[in-house]
């Protein structure tokens, strides 16, 4: 199995029509990655790649009930952006904007640890569960991810998303596959940390070692 999202994993894009968002939610589709829907306000009715866009994650959850969310917005926006993800039912919200003020991260976490949602970032590239689906942008373009990828039986955590890539594809080159990797994030306050995750990895039959 994966930890934290698998194929059945219904993603959306807040964020979307962003230049980094968009480019992402193409790389992620070509990879497999289930993404039904995107948000940026204004921009409803819109598409981006065959995504249909909203004004609200209220308006996209309604049409296409999601598991998991990526906020790809500039920081000052970025509080709101999750919380209106965990407020709407959301359970896994990635959040890639970096520099965001502790103060709103901590506000962030505390919201989702009442709802029982699980905060992946700030500052991170996302996951990725190899020939399943990515959440987010690890790994760069889907042609690059096939390549430094494979699934397998090796978790993979690191602050950076370039390390996490990085020990991926050193495993692969050696015939060594991955089950799930983690780009947890580099500021200092993030969603989950190696304490927090490391349980799910040894519930998962499939992961045998953590790296």
């Amino acid at each position: 199995m994966a930890i934290l999202a698998d194929e059945a994993t219904r993603i959306i894009i807040q964020g979307i029509t962003g230049r980094e968002a968009s480019a992402a939610t193409k790389d992620s589709l070509d990879y497999g990655a289930n993404v039904v829907a995107g948000v940026t306000p204004g921009k409803g009715g819109s598409e981006v790649y065959g995504v249909p866009v909203y004004d609200t994650v209220r308006a996209a959850v309604a049409a296409h009930p999601a598991d998991a969310s990526v906020v790809s917005v500039p920081a000052p926006f970025a509080k709101d952006a999750a919380l209106e993800a965990v407020e709407n039912g959301v359970r896994l919200v990635v959040i890639l904007t970096e520099r965001i003020p502790r103060r709103d991260v901590v506000e962030v976490i505390d919201r989702a640890r009442e709802l029982r949602a699980r905060v992946i970032g700030p500052n991170s590239l996302g996951l990725i569960s190899p020939d399943r689906t990515r959440v987010g942008m690890v790994g760069g373009r889907a042609a690059d991810v096939r390549k430094a990828y494979k699934r397998g039986p090796v978790g993979i955590l690191s602050r950076s998303g370039g390390m996490t890539t990085e020990l991926a594809n050193l495993l692969t080159l050696h015939g060594i596959g991955q089950s799930t990797c983690v780009s947890i994030g580099g500021d200092p306050i993030v969603g989950s940390t190696y304490t927090d995750l490391m349980p799910l990895f040894e519930s998962d039959p499939e992961t045998r070692v953590v790296a």
